[in-house]
């Protein structure tokens, strides 16, 4: 769950029960089944069932009949319809259902959600991108599809010289923020990253026609290689009756054309199958053009192979279809992207920068494709960190592929496109992503602003120090150091492990709008179902995260007790300099010091801070829900009366003094303080708590906010002190 939702008007409709049965609407409120404490091999049922394509099918239908029912037991509206896009099953008969949600017949844009689901179909919790049902003013837009389409050109951001027509802009409902609104959202194309062609998405309220969203639409690698990598290999092809062609018909029948140098805007123009009368493809250089599709062939055959037999996965939409690719796009195209929406992959042939190379690499071919598996699976969006954590996904596992190939001549190392002879030798390290000058290898509170390909170095650094641990290493003939933000040191849980810890959040608990903050609770979520709540894997998972700037440390199982880090310093019990013993009180400095179970703490114009720009905004969903807002290893002073304080704001449709949605103020687990909708105020009001019991201490402050399955409480916090 990574966006919250306050209910614009009226009560929400009480949970009508369907043939499912409803335990928890959230995956917060509802523990899943884990391996048993301390276990350290994944537990019976934690790995994906094998299905064949007809399985699968079947369990898609089977969702789809019980899609109403699933709605109203997660008390959605009854204009929102559920459309059932994927299901995974557990060996234990467990299942995630992925839907994604209409509203009126339209798309919603951050409506899609995972439900978890028993063997016989009781629910057991839900991953949503956006909690609760869906309220807006109505669906008759105040601007034409002309108009939406003229002000996506003027929003326009990732291309120059852009422009759209009104066909190709349509309405939908934009869900992605506590508010959902009616957007148009539309594709303007110019001169951009990906060249002449370049596409971008432009999401525009239909009323105002002020931008809400902007992210370009082909995920791409760009970069140079250095002739063809991969040597002599073995290829599968298809013969027929005057010879042979690159057609993999092991691998669900992937094929690779030679796109003639086709335009970007349309890179199948001049295309053309690969066939001749003998099975010998390529020279091993650029002078043939076979070479580069035999680059393109084996990468793509050994990414599928890597998802199959790791996660028993049968290509990109796990359906067993394999995917069109394309070589020889355009002329000195530098680049190589994914299009999910033509399901095909399309491949550069380099520059005079890097002599006309092809950029076909190894790990390349296995990050495209692996931009599919996310467009499958979370489609995480292109944007902001969700848009990082797509770019991570893709390199982690091109990454994967390059060990599991077990090419002599690529051999698996942490280093993205070191092939491709870019300047400083890479494009990107994972071991030390802020090598390369621009890419962030520690989370910070701006990370949702910086480029997609730059703000995946915080996702690639978790990777690489989940899976290595940190110190000096030599892999693959490469050296490698693992640094870390808050200088820690601890072992990693190996690259097997971290990639399946990886895959199972990405595939089952994260949604289009998961941000760094929810990528960490999907991976200690998937690290539990594999090994163990109390195991060493999930206990380093969150060492890892720690050790890039995302939350804290979990205690570590082997003591039952935390393991202070640098990040986390234990201070003396004294008066703290400032008076205040609290990291980031204001919050002015994003989420730093702090632990939070959703995107709490946040800068949007939609609610006020008391001072400066950032606060705390917890609840307003207008359905069951829980949260919490921590931070640990607070030195209370031992002098003097210490007390806490801060300034609250409350807003709610209830009525009367019924305490229905509360905020508790607990300090080591005790509650001291109990605030509710009953506390509305027009304004902050400032509080205070005495903590005199805990004088002297070393504490953790948690803020615990519930809210009951009908009308909606919002709590704003700021000016959080201790002193």
């Amino acid at each position: 769950m990574n966006r919250k939702n306050a209910l614009a008007a009226g009560v929400a409709a009480a949970l009508a029960l369907g043939s499912v049965t409803m335990v928890a609407t959230q995956s917060s409120a509802a523990p899943r089944p884990t391996a048993a404490a301390g276990a350290s091999a994944a537990r019976p049922g934690a790995g994906f069932r094998a299905m064949t394509a007809d399985a699968r099918s079947e369990a898609i239908r089977t969702a789809g009949r019980n899609a109403a029912a699933t709605a109203r037991a997660l008390g959605l509206g009854p204009d929102e319809r559920l459309v059932a896009k994927d299901v995974l099953i557990d060996a234990d008969g467990t299942r995630h259902v992925r839907y994604d949600r209409t509203y009126k017949g339209l798309p919603v844009i951050g409506g899609d959600l995972v439900v978890h689901l028993t063997q016989d179909g009781g629910i057991t919790g839900s991953d949503l991108a956006h909690q609760g049902a869906i309220r807006i003013a109505g669906t008759t837009p105040r601007l034409t599809a002309a108009d939406a389409s003229a002000r996506a050109v003027k929003h326009a951001k990732h291309v120059k010289k852009a422009k759209a027509d009104s066909k190709d802009s349509a309405l939908v409902v934009y869900a992605v923020g506590k508010f959902p609104v009616l957007a148009y959202r539309s594709t303007v194309t110019g001169e951009g990253e990906t060249g002449p062609a370049s596409r971008e998405a432009v999401i525009v309220d239909a009323t105002s026609g002020a931008a809400l969203d902007q992210y370009e639409l082909h995920q791409s690698v760009t970069g140079t290689g250095n002739g063809v990598t991969v040597g002599q290999v073995s290829i599968e092809t298809t013969q027929t009756g005057g010879g042979y062609t690159l057609t993999d018909a092991a691998h669900g029948g992937t094929i690779v054309y030679d796109s003639y140098n086709s335009p970007q805007s349309n890179p199948k123009q001049n295309a053309r199958t690969f066939s001749k009368t003998t099975n010998s493809w390529g020279n091993g250089t650029s002078s043939s053009r076979e070479s580069a599709a035999v680059d393109a062939s084996y990468g793509l055959a050994k990414t599928w192979d890597y998802y199959k037999n790791s996660f028993n996965r049968s290509g990109i939409r796990n359906d067993g279809r394999g995917a069109p690719a394309y070589v020889h796009v355009d002329n000195s195209l530098l680049n190589a992207f994914y299009d999910d929406d033509c399901f095909c992959m399309f491949f550069g042939d380099g520059s005079s920068q890097n002599g006309n190379t092809p950029v076909t690499a190894l790990d390349v071919a296995g990050h495209e494709m692996s931009h599919g598996v996310t467009a499958a699976t979370a489609n995480l969006t292109y944007s902001g960190e969700s848009g990082g954590l797509n770019e991570a996904t893709s390199d982690i596992f091109g990454t994967m592929v390059e060990f599991s190939a077990g090419n002599a001549g690529d051999p698996g190392d942490y280093y993205i496109g070191e092939k491709l002879n870019m300047s400083g030798g890479y494009m990107r390290r994972m071991d030390n992503p802020s090598a390369d000058g621009n890419s962030l290898s520690c989370w910070t509170s701006n990370a949702g602003s910086v480029d997609v390909h730059y703000s995946s170095g915080i996702g690639n650094h978790f990777f690489y120090l989940a899976a290595e641990g940190t110190g000096a290493k030599t892999i693959g003939g490469r050296s490698h150091n693992g640094t870390t933000c808050n200088n820690d040191t601890f072992a990693g849980i190996g690259k097997d492990k971290a990639a399946a810890v990886w895959y199972r959040a990405l595939s089952t608990y994260m949604t289009s709008t998961t941000n760094y903050a929810g990528a960490r609770t999907a991976t200690l979520q998937a690290a539990a179902d594999l090994y163990g709540t109390n195991s060493q894997e999930r206990y380093l998972v969150s060492k890892a995260w720690a050790a890039v700037s995302v939350g804290t440390a979990l205690p570590d199982p082997g003591t039952g007790t935390p393991t202070p880090s640098p990040s986390t310093p234990t201070p003396s019990p004294t008066t703290p300099p400032g008076g205040n013993a609290l990291a980031n009180g204001s919050f002015e400095q994003g989420t730093s010091g702090w632990t939070q179970s959703d995107s709490i703490i946040t800068n949007s114009t939609l609610q006020p801070a008391r001072d400066g720009s950032w606060y705390a905004w917890m609840m307003g969903y207008g359905a069951d829900a829980v949260e919490s807002l921590s931070q640990s290893n607070i030195a209370v002073p031992s002098t003097g009366t210490p007390k806490l304080t801060f300034w609250l704001k409350v807003t709610t449709q209830e009525s009367g003094s019924t305490a229905y949605d509360t905020l508790k103020v607990n300090v080591n687990g005790t509650t001291l303080a109990t605030y509710s909708n009953a506390d509305a105020s027009s304004g902050y009001v400032q509080k205070t708590v005495d903590l005199s019991a805990h004088k002297g201490q070393t504490v953790k402050l948690e803020f615990a906010g519930t809210e009951d399955t009908y009308l909606s409480t919002i709590f704003l916090l700021d000016g959080i002190t201790i002193g």
